[in-house]
């Protein structure tokens, strides 16, 4: 007899569905045992254009988690924790059944524990599923000024994190190549997870290639890159692309929809922040469907390595992770 009924492991794309967690997505196993949902829904602060908007998220973390979603990604310094956790308890869709991510503050990075207890209080939860480092630079408190601090410092307070059971998982975001590589030489308790952009523009793929060859699990922030956006500055393909448009019309899909179907099959875990109930219930519906390799293809020839989002006024810190701008708009 079979003892295993709740988990199906899919060969193609090293997903394992979980019928017990009543979502949509198939869960990807994480290098420390942990299982994290292919897809998730972003709070960043930012609609699909990339544009900050204030809109409140308790009603779409909410919608999200009744269409199906079972990860929500928040970070302490989009300032919206308190009604994620709102949204979450308003669901009604048990705690255990959600993978909740949130993010250490670029001007936390002295106390770690302290701040993500900061976020449990607001969460209202006793743990996250995974903590992240937003970003290898810091800031000092309550200021913008640079705050010299050596990530593989902020790390040790990440691992205590994990080891008092306030996270079950931990990893970090924006960090590049070889800001991983010298956290993965200098670190007791491997990262599970890496967060960058990436979207149509932004294929990253030597990080990809990178973090299948370390077993970390790549998460897409920004994943619809320009495809909304109405100026001609960034490149193609947007929406109404021709392109975009037939590939929804085979698959009786829409172009979003194409987008993050696209970025699933890489392996990628997407976290589209739509704020819309309809939009929210159209995104996590992506796993009847798969596009054949040649359309893969077709979709890899639009990366331009192009970011949406270039912080280039941080750019005189040592730990930048991007590159850097001969004149940076400050």
């Amino acid at each position: 007899m079979n003892m295993l009924p709740l988990v199906l492991i899919l060969l193609n794309f090293n997903y394992i569905i979980c019928d017990s967690d009543g979502g949509k997505a198939p869960r990807i196993p994480l290098n420390d045992g942990n299982f994290m949902p292919a897809i998730g829904l972003g709070t960043i602060g930012f609609d699909e254009n990339g544009h900050e908007q204030d809109e409140e998220v308790e009603n779409p973390v909410t919608w999200a988690l009744n269409a199906g979603y079972r990860m929500i990604d928040t970070a302490s310094g989009y300032e919206n924790e308190e009604d994620v956790g709102k949204g979450i308890l308003k669901s009604n869709v048990p705690r255990e059944q959600i993978f909740i991510t949130t993010k250490l503050g670029l001007d936390e990075q002295r106390d770690v524990v302290h701040a993500l207890q900061g976020s449990l209080t607001r969460l209202n939860t006793s743990y996250v599923d995974l903590y992240l480092i937003s970003n290898p630079i810091a800031l000092k408190p309550n200021d913008t000024s640079f705050d010299i601090i050596d990530y593989l410092d902020t790390w040790k307070g990440m691992e205590e994190a994990k080891r008092l059971g306030l996270a079950k998982s931990i990893g970090v975001a924006n960090f590049n190549i070889s800001q991983m590589e010298r956290l993965l030489s200098n670190c007791e308790i491997r990262p599970a997870v890496l967060q960058v952009e990436v979207n149509l523009n932004l294929a990253q793929n030597e990080i990809l290639e990178f973090t299948k060859r370390e077993n970390i699990a790549l998460m897409a922030f920004m994943p619809f890159g320009s495809i909304f956006d109405k100026s001609a500055v960034p490149p193609p393909p947007r929406v109404d692309d021709v392109t975009m448009v037939e590939l929804a019309e085979k698959y009786k899909k829409t172009v979003p929809q194409i987008v993050l179907r696209y970025l699933v099959q890489r392996g990628i875990s997407p976290i589209p922040q739509s704020m819309g109930k309809e939009k929210n219930e159209e995104n996590i519906n992506i796993f009847d469907f798969e596009l054949s390799e040649s359309d893969m293809v077709t979709l890899s020839q639009f990366n331009k390595n192009y970011r949406v989002v270039l912080p280039s006024f941080w750019q005189d810190h040592p730990y930048y992770p991007f590159e850097r701008k001969e004149n940076p708009d400050h």
